[in-house]
């Protein structure tokens, strides 16, 4: 399938993109670019939360122009639930948070655990232990089959 796309206003043919399992090799100045084979992220009605708060802070901020910082508040929250969460790859997960990101690649995890409200950990071989945004007890499978990893259940000690 061919595709056209404008470019300087004279028309080009591109071929059509070509899926495939693997992801994209891409190289950008020595740096690795590819896509994840998974994003997880958190609930899409944070993002709508904080188009309601800022729509709902505008009256108080057109009220006084001192009162207009007000209005970061709400848009940060949206930046932070659109930006927040866990990039799976077939040889790393990348956690992203508002500010910055932290890239661990599978062989450091040791273990992936839920704690008792059911968000995920990971604890690194140095002992660390990063949480990851999005994960949860529920998509956790999904999180392992999409970076390749294999499920094991520690053996549980006879009652």
């Amino acid at each position: 399938m061919i595709s056209w796309s404008t470019v300087d206003g004279r028309r080009s043919i591109r071929p059509a993109r070509v899926t495939s399992s693997e992801p994209s090799r891409a190289r950008c100045e020595d740096e690795r670019v590819s896509r994840p084979l998974l994003r997880v992220r958190k609930t899409g009605a944070l993002l709508v939360a904080a188009v309601i708060a800022f729509v709902g802070a505008i009256p108080v901020a057109g009220a006084r122009w001192e009162l207009t910082p007000i209005l970061i508040i709400p848009a940060a929250v949206f930046v932070w639930a659109w930006r927040a969460g866990t990039d799976v790859f077939a040889d790393r997960l990348r956690v992203r948070a508002l500010f910055g990101s932290t890239t661990v690649p599978w062989d450091r995890i040791t273990e992936l655990a839920p704690d008792e409200r059911g968000q995920v950990s990971a604890l690194l071989d140095n002992g660390n232990v990063i949480k990851l945004t999005g994960v949860t007890r529920d998509n956790l499978p999904k999180v392992l089959a999409a970076g390749r990893q294999e499920l094991s259940n520690p053996q549980q000690s006879p009652d």
